[in-house]
């Protein structure tokens, strides 16, 4: 009874902090509340139109008036040829987006870290984050223009040089590259802007003792930097895990043609085509929920993985 009585008495003491607390910085819960809106409107709300995935779903007579089929569609998923081959493009793309992508900004950031003129760092840092701001649109328009057959620059000066034009975007051997050429042009700087903050937060201390030690810089880097931005870094990877198959929509969206459509078509791209194309809202809903359910198990796995062998994780 004493024990009871004494688990009680100390619930209502962390009941009655955590109002404490509220009360006391009630104005930061209440900018939290337009975030949570914002969730509940546009991302909890849409999940009760995953049920179409479940009917053969009619415009005309709704979700409450659409036949149930269980798991038809999801079948129907399994042994599309179509579906396997776009699921192919999308985990291949993701994986060479992941290899060269994500290792760069981190590499940058630490090279970064190391130039001791504040203003070239700073001059840097901007060109190099600025394409972040800068809408796909735009920069599939400004890559077309460069590499174009006819007038582009870089097979002008191909051509200068003796060789043969490349047709990049209509070429299936070289699209892939492009993509993730493209892409890392674009959000790489942006990627290196958290490491760097990463960075900020080590002591300066531990430098100064690697430096007694005589660690030499890439020691330093190796030591202290690295093991300074392992959190980030873990953090920044399940998160990547967690959007492997989403592979860069809008950028092959408004990138590819029908020419290459046989090593650049993705989920995504495939539930836009189909969707709204086809107007076959059941299977391109049962598709997204296909790869939502396999980008939540992918950051489940990651964050287990990374907290069993590294002793770090998101939870």
């Amino acid at each position: 009874m004493k024990a009871a009585t004494k688990q009680s008495r100390s619930r209502s003491r962390s009941s009655g902090s955590k109002w404490a607390s509220i009360r006391k910085e009630w104005g930061l819960y209440l900018m939290l509340i337009p975030g949570l809106v914002f969730l509940l409107i546009f991302k909890y709300t849409p999940m009760y139109g995953l049920v179409i995935a479940f009917q053969d779903f009619s415009i005309f007579r709704g979700i409450s008036g659409s036949e149930w089929v269980g798991l038809k569609h999801f079948e129907k998923l399994m042994v599309n040829d179509q579906f396997l081959s776009v699921f192919r493009n999308t985990v291949i793309i993701s994986v060479y987006k992941l290899i060269f992508l994500f290792p760069a900004p981190i590499i940058i950031a630490i090279l970064l870290n190391e130039i001791r003129k504040m203003m070239f760092k700073k001059v840097v840092q901007s060109i190099i984050y600025l394409p972040h701001f800068i809408s796909w649109v735009i920069v599939s328009g400004l890559f077309i223009n460069l590499l174009s057959l006819n007038g582009g620059i870089v097979n002008t000066l191909i051509e200068k040089l003796g060789g043969e034009p490349i047709g990049f975007f209509m070429d299936q051997n070289v699209f892939r590259p492009l993509l993730v050429v493209t892409e890392g042009w674009k959000e790489v700087g942006w990627g290196t802007i958290v490491y760097l903050a990463a960075i900020s937060s080590i002591d300066p201390q531990l430098y100064e003792a690697a430096k007694m030690d005589g660690a030499n810089k890439f020691q330093q880097m190796w030591h202290v930097t690295l093991p300074g931005m392992a959190s980030t870094i873990v953090l920044m990877l399940i998160l990547r895990l967690g959007s492997m198959l989403e592979a860069g929509t809008e950028q092959i969206l408004v990138m590819y043609n029908p020419v290459v459509y046989n090593v650049a078509d993705v989920i995504g791209t495939y539930v836009y085509r189909v969707g709204l194309g086809a107007s076959d809202y059941s299977f391109s809903t049962a598709v997204g929920l296909f790869e939502s359910v396999v980008a939540f198990t992918l950051v489940v796995t990651g964050n287990f993985i990374c907290r069993k062998y590294l002793g770090r994780s998101i939870w």
